[in-house]
C-alpha cells in the first residue's frame, strides 16, 4: 500500500490553526491538537460574548441614567416614559453619553419628561365615570315644585367627594379635569396648591 503524505495541503491547515492560536499559553499555542481545540473553544465564546456585549452595553447605560436622574429627583422608568409622551428620539447611549458629558442638557431632559408627565391624561377609572353621570343626571332632572328636595341629595353626594378627594391625594391631571367639569376657568396655567383652592371654594 502506498504512502500518503499530507504535502502542503496539511501544512497550510495546521498552520492556520497555530497562527489563530498565536499568543496563547504554554503548548496550547505551539501543539497542533492542543492549538485546535483551543481555537475552537475561543471561536465560541467569541460567538456567544458578541451577543452578550449588547446587552452588557445596554444594562450599563442605563445604570448611568438611573444615576443621573436620580440627581435630578425621577426614576429612570419616569424618565424614560415621559421622554417617550414628549415623542423624544433618544436612545439610552446618546442619554447615558449626555448624562456624564452634559449634566445640564440632561437636566433639560429630565423637565421636559415631568412635562410631558403632567400633562398626561391616564384612562379614566369607574369610579370617576360614575361621579361625572350622577352630575349630568341629576342637573336637568331639578324641578321647580321640589326645589328642597334636589338640594338635599346634591348635599349628601357632595360630601363623599370631600372624603374620597381630599384634593391633595389626588395627581394634577385629576385635579385639572374636576376643574374643566365644575367650569373653573384658568385651570391649565395653575399649580397644584391653586388648583385644590379653586376646587374648594367651588365645593363651597
Amino acid at each position: 500500500m502506498p504512502r500518503v503524505k499530507g504535502g502542503t495541503t496539511t501544512r497550510r491547515r495546521r498552520k492556520k490553526i497555530l497562527k489563530l492560536a498565536k499568543g496563547y499559553f504554554g503548548s496550547k499555542r505551539a501543539l497542533y491538537r492542543t492549538a485546535h481545540e483551543q481555537v475552537m473553544r475561543s471561536l465560541a465564546y467569541a460567538y456567544r460574548d458578541r451577543k452578550q456585549r449588547k446587552r452588557e452595553f445596554r444594562k450599563l447605560w442605563i445604570t448611568r441614567i438611573n444615576a443621573a436622574a436620580k440627581l435630578n429627583g425621577m426614576k429612570y422608568s419616569k424618565l424614560i416614559h415621559g421622554l417617550a409622551l414628549a415623542n423624544v428620539q433618544v436612545n439610552r447611549k446618546m442619554l447615558a453619553d449626555i448624562a456624564i458629558n452634559q449634566p445640564e442638557d440632561f437636566k433639560a431632559y429630565c423637565a421636559l419628561a415631568q412635562a410631558a408627565l403632567e400633562g398626561y391624561i391616564p384612562p379614566k377609572t369607574e369610579v370617576k365615570v360614575e361621579a361625572k353621570k350622577e352630575v349630568k343626571k341629576e342637573a336637568p332632572k331639578a324641578k321647580k315644585e321640589e326645589p328642597a328636595k334636589e338640594a338635599a341629595p346634591k348635599a349628601k353626594k357632595e360630601a363623599p367627594k370631600k372624603e374620597k378627594v381630599d384634593y391633595s391625594s389626588m395627581l394634577v391631571t385629576e385635579l385639572k379635569e374636576l376643574c374643566s367639569e365644575r367650569n373653573i376657568t384658568g385651570y391649565s396655567t395653575m399649580r397644584k396648591a391653586e388648583l385644590i383652592a379653586a376646587l374648594e371654594e367651588s365645593d363651597k
